[in-house]
């Protein structure tokens, strides 16, 4: 299955620095300015096709906001129910805070509804920095919860395999881009 959407997408995608950061305006990362069905479409039919390799799976987990779409596109897809790690903290019982830190922000998550032993797979928009990821995966496995691979739209920034050797967890990204001379190379 191709990425030709999502390719040519990027290629398009306007860029904005917020201090020394790169940021990239997409529809799949930013909602902007609108998320096309066959985008979408593309996306999750190149992440399913991914995520079959990993065996029975109870939950896709995904980070508030972009995961949201992609998740609930592979939820419905799949029928495997879906959980969002959320930028609101809600005091349920159980509920484990995650500091985040991302190339231009630093904040709190908030992970509710899951428990030691279940299979899940972590799917989001894009990979940047890393920060979100890293205090996901480090919450989850304290969590006991079995992570049976991480699958990303886009890596901007080639931090995938350093996360991948820090974890011994599997990272599968769709494409890799990187931001040169304000405009965006896909590797």
């Amino acid at each position: 299955m191709s990425t030709n959407i999502l390719k040519k997408t990027l290629e398009e995608a306007p860029i904005i620095k917020k201090g020394e950061y790169h940021y990239v305006v997409h529809p799949i990362t930013d909602g902007i300015p609108e998320i096309k069905p066959e985008l979408l479409k593309e996306v999750t039919n190149r992440i399913q096709t991914l995520i079959e390799h990993c065996g029975k799976i109870d939950r896709i987990v995904t980070m508030e906001a972009m995961g949201i779409p992609i998740a609930t596109a592979l939820s419905l897809k799949m029928n495997i129910p879906f959980t969002i790690i959320r930028k609101r903290k809600y005091g349920l019982p159980g509920e484990i805070s995650v500091e985040q830190t991302t190339g231009y922000s630093k904040s709190k998550l908030y992970i509710n509804g899951l428990k030691k032993g279940d299979k899940i797979v972590i799917v989001d928009d894009v990979l940047s920095t890393g920060g979100t990821l890293r205090a996901v995966i480090s919450a989850l496995k304290k969590m006991d919860v079995i992570i049976k691979g991480v699958f990303i739209a886009v890596d901007k920034g080639n931090i995938s395999q350093n996360i991948q050797k820090e974890f011994n967890i599997q990272i599968k990204t769709l494409i890799n881009i990187d931001v040169i001379n304000n405009k965006i190379v896909i590797k």
